[in-house]
């Protein structure tokens, strides 16, 4: 099972940091973001409030003056002799009904017979903007100055029989319309403000959630980790596939591809697919459906036999999905067979060292014992023991590496008071290829191994074992016979199968079944005979070309 901490991704953050992080960075752009939209939506409502007041401001001139031009009392006056003595009573309470902030009254001369100041009355009309009124009749809205100051103001004329005889000038001054427009612009300026810190806030917990999604990692970290993972990914030998929790790939390495369908293919045109169609004697759906990790288990996909192991993937407790990895099992049992031989190997140099320490403190016994004869004789028979065994070996086995561990062998069994002999006639003088040789020296190894073992039985007959190998022929024979119990032809057909074994203890039965698996990779046969000395005779055929 593998659970991600939070502590294992967040040690990546401790490495140096630039100098604004993701966070600030978040923070900063998405408030700048907020305030530059806020600030054109503010300027373009402010644009809006501004031009809507001073439009209705205007038509609301344009209103009153109108409204003065048609009462018929201001008309009649222009044809009296004291015009401003009728007309200003009349529009001042009218200015005073209306709220305006002048209405200003003036015959074709442009001379005032209203104003809201009465000392102005007479004089003529300043802004210099009545012509349209006056020339052409028009009613519009203008900006201009007048005597009060800026102003926007309404221009009516004035009709009497049909004829132009005055104009009516209706205003608001600019200080009164900036102050209204400015009572309805802060309203919306200060609701922009609220929605900007808002805004702002908001930034801060999006960084803060984004940040926490990420590890705490900056983009160039996790762009870093990316470039790490794919890379080591596709550089292992062991293959990875990995599934969400809806059982689609979301992780496939090269070698996976290699192990389970045989092709170099491109790694992205798996992710997405279904894990139950793609290879459907995966262990993964198992996982996804019970939370529980599968180890070592042979699978076959294609040609290729491997090694599986699945395990759940947590985060908090909550499962993501699930990943296995492949190990390619030639592999293994090749570091196997090489392991099997090296301990072969190393046996055999310890009981010969242990043999041949037991003739030293022999010797120096005698030696102390003054037996100066039987030192002689001791040492003269165990140097036409070893002479015998040189002989036989280095005349007859022309390969030094089955030479040198049929050496050991011999050297174990004089340890172990076994009694195994060559018998006359056998010779290897074939030059063995890579495969045969590592094959015969699995073989000869692992069934030498069990010799021993049979023959230390209760059961055995005696402790014999007769060797014998050739290479007459089209083929290598190599015979292995035991005085052992022997096997019963009830098991014969199952010694060759893995983890199958007639001897009590766990860790057993797989010798033969290496050494079969071995013998075959090499296009030989490995089966048994009926045996001579009593026990079982194991004989191995190799090909002399393999």
């Amino acid at each position: 099972m593998i659970r991600i901490q939070k502590e294992d991704l967040n040690r990546h953050s401790l490495q140096s940091k630039p100098l604004v992080n993701l966070h600030m960075k978040m923070i900063g752009l998405i408030g700048a973001l907020v305030v530059a939209i806020i600030v054109l939506i503010g300027g373009f409502m402010d644009f809006f409030v501004t031009d809507t007041l001073e439009t209705q401001i205007g038509e609301r001139a344009l209103s009153v003056a109108t409204s003065v031009s048609l009462v018929p009392e201001i008309r009649a006056a222009f044809h009296a002799d004291d015009p401003s003595s009728i007309i200003q009573p009349i529009v001042h309470q009218i200015q005073k009904q209306t709220d305006a902030e002048f209405i200003v009254v003036g015959n074709q001369q442009e001379i005032r017979y209203a104003h809201p100041n009465p000392d102005r009355i007479g004089k003529k009309m300043v802004g210099e903007d009545n012509e349209r009124a006056l020339l052409w009749g028009e009613s519009y809205i203008s900006k201009s100055k007048g005597s009060l100051g800026n102003s926007l103001r309404a221009k009516v004329p004035i009709y009497s029989n049909n004829k132009i005889v005055g104009v009516v000038s209706v205003g608001f001054l600019a200080e009164s319309i900036e102050s209204v427009i400015w009572d309805y612009s802060k309203e919306i300026w200060f609701a922009l403000l609220g929605i900007s810190a808002a805004a702002i806030m908001g930034a801060v917990l999006i960084a803060n959630y984004i940040k926490k999604v990420l590890f705490g990692l900056e983009p160039e970290e996790i762009s870093h980790l990316l470039f790490q993972k794919e890379t080591i990914l596709h550089s292992i030998h062991e293959g990875i596939v990995a599934v969400n929790v809806h059982g689609q790939i979301t992780m496939i390495n090269s070698a996976a591809l290699k192990l389970l369908t045989g092709d170099d293919q491109q790694t992205n045109s798996w992710i997405g697919k279904s894990i139950h169609h793609s290879f459907p004697n995966s262990d993964l759906p198992y996982v996804l459906k019970n939370g529980q990790s599968v180890f070592d288990q042979e699978k076959s996909f294609g040609t290729h036999s491997v090694y599986v192991n699945s395990v759940p993937i947590y985060y908090e407790n909550q499962l993501l999905g699930a990943v296995s990895t492949f190990r390619n099992k030639t592999e293994i049992e090749n570091l196997t067979k090489k392991l099997t031989n090296i301990q072969q190997y190393a046996n055999a140099l310890r009981s010969q060292t242990h043999e041949f320490s037991n003739k030293l403190y022999t010797i120096m016994g005698l030696t102390r014992l003054n037996k100066k004869e039987e030192v002689l004789d001791f040492i003269q028979n165990e140097t036409n023991i070893q002479q015998e065994w040189m002989d036989t070996l280095l005349d007859e086995v022309h390969d030094p590496y089955v030479s040198g561990l049929l050496v050991g062998k011999l050297n174990q069994a004089s340890e172990l008071q076994i009694n195994v002999s060559i018998q006359s006639g056998s010779r290897l003088h074939s030059i063995l290829s890579d495969g045969s040789r590592q094959a015969l020296l699995t073989a000869v190894g692992n069934l030498l191994d069990n010799a021993f073992d049979a023959v230390y039985d209760e059961q055995a007959i005696s402790r014999e074992i007769s060797i014998f190998f050739t290479d007459i022929g089209q083929d290598l024979l190599f015979e292995i016979d035991d005085a052992g119990p022997g096997l019963p032809e009830s098991v014969l057909t199952d010694i060759f199968c893995e983890g199958f074994s007639t001897k009590k203890g766990s860790g057993r039965g797989f010798g033969l079944a290496l050494t079969q698996k071995a013998v075959a990779a090499a296009n030989g046969q490995l089966f048994t005979e009926p045996s001579e000395l009593g026990g079982t005779c194991f004989v191995v055929s190799l090909p002399k070309h393999n």
